[in-house]
C-alpha cells in the first residue's frame, strides 16, 4: 500500500467522493491529515459517506459540498463558493464519471453525456480552480483516465455523436482519451507559461466499483447478472488497489507532470501501480489543441481568464 506524504494543512477537492475510487481517495487524504472537500452530485450521498469515513477516522475534516458535472452553471456556483472562500487548493482530483448509459443522453446544457460529464465538466471545474490552485504553488491537478482510452478516437468534427451512430463505450472511450489528452496539454501549458502546477492522469484498471452498476440513474435497471458475469470473466481488483494509481499520481513525489499511472500486472487490469503506456494517439498535439480550443468554446471558460491576475 502507498505511503502517503504526511498532508496536514492542505486542501484538496475530490469529485465523485461518495463512492467507489472516489470515496476511497477521500478517505486515504483525509487520514494522511488533509482538508478534504467532498465534490459529489448528491449531498445526501456524500453526508452519509462521510459519516462512514469518520466511523473510521473521527478527525477527519472533510466538506461536503454539492457540484453536477453535467451542469456548467452547477460548476460556476461550486467554483464561486470556493473561490469566496479564499482556501489555497493543493490537489485537485478529477475522478467522477459515468459510463456507458443504455441510450444517448445529454447534460443540461445538451452536450453528449458521458463527453459532457466526463470531459467537459471536469474542464470547466479545473480551469474555474486554477487561480486557487496556483495561489497554493505546486499545486497538483490529476485527472482519471481509463485503460479503453486505447480504444478512444478524437473525432473533433463530431463530439457530440451527431453525425455517427452513437455507441455507450465508443463515446466512453474517447470522453477518457479525452480527459488523458487535457492532462497532457495542460502539462504542456504549465510548462510553457511557467505555471507552479503539476497536471497528470492515472487509471484504475479494472476495478469493482459502482461506475459499471449505477445503470438505474440512467434509465435502466441494474445490470447485476450481466456485472457479475464480467467480473467472473476478467480479471478485476477491489476498489482499494483499484485506488492506488490515483493516489500515487496525487501524491507521489515521482509522479511528475505529464505523467500517467495504471495497475502493472496482466493487461493493466490489476496489479501494483506502475508507469502506464500512453496510446500514441493521446500524444498528438495538434489534436489536444484543438480539442482544447472547442472545449474553451462549449463551456465558455477560457484559460487566459483563468490565468488572469487576481484584482
Amino acid at each position: 500500500m502507498l505511503e502517503i506524504p504526511d498532508l496536514t494543512g492542505r486542501t484538496v477537492v475530490v469529485t465523485g467522493a461518495n463512492s467507489g475510487t472516489g470515496k476511497e481517495a477521500t478517505r486515504r487524504l483525509a487520514g494522511a491529515g488533509a482538508t478534504v472537500v467532498m465534490a459529489v452530485r448528491t449531498p445526501e450521498k456524500g453526508e452519509q459517506a462521510r459519516s462512514e469515513i469518520r466511523a473510521g477516522l473521527p478527525d477527519a475534516d472533510l466538506q461536503v459540498r454539492r457540484v453536477d458535472l453535467a451542469d456548467l452553471a452547477s460548476i460556476a456556483d461550486f467554483a464561486d463558493g470556493l473561490v469566496a472562500d479564499g482556501t489555497p487548493i493543493d490537489l485537485l482530483i478529477n475522478n467522477a464519471g459515468v459510463m456507458a448509459p443504455p441510450r444517448r443522453l445529454e447534460t443540461a446544457d445538451g452536450f453528449e453525456l458521458q463527453f459532457g460529464s466526463n470531459f467537459l465538466g471536469p474542464f470547466a471545474l479545473t480551469l474555474r480552480l486554477l487561480p486557487l490552485l496556483l495561489e497554493a504553488g505546486g499545486a497538483r491537478v490529476t485527472t482519471m483516465s481509463s485503460g479503453v482510452s486505447h480504444m478512444g478516437r478524437i473525432d473533433v468534427d463530431d463530439l457530440q455523436w451527431q453525425r455517427k451512430r452513437w455507441s455507450p463505450m465508443r463515446s466512453y472511450a474517447q470522453s477518457k482519451l479525452a480527459d488523458l489528452m487535457f492532462s497532457l496539454q495542460l502539462a504542456r501549458i504549465a510548462t510553457e507559461r511557467d505555471l507552479d502546477l503539476v497536471s497528470n492522469a492515472a487509471h484504475p484498471g479494472f476495478t469493482r466499483t459502482n461506475l459499471q452498476t449505477a445503470g438505474a440513474n440512467l434509465g435502466r435497471a441494474t445490470p447485476k447478472r450481466r456485472q457479475s458475469l464480467m467480473f467472473s470473466l476478467v480479471p478485476s481488483q477491489s476498489v482499494g488497489p483499484g485506488t492506488e494509481p490515483l493516489l500515487h499520481a496525487a501524491t507521489s513525489p515521482i509522479a511528475g507532470s505529464g505523467s500517467y499511472w495504471g495497475p502493472g500486472g496482466f493487461a493493466s487490469l490489476i496489479g501494483p501501480t506502475a508507469v502506464s503506456r500512453i496510446p500514441r494517439h493521446a500524444l498528438d498535439e495538434q489534436v489536444a489543441a484543438r480539442l482544447w480550443t472547442t472545449a474553451e468554446e462549449l463551456t465558455g471558460v477560457t484559460l487566459d481568464a483563468a490565468v488572469r491576475p487576481r484584482a
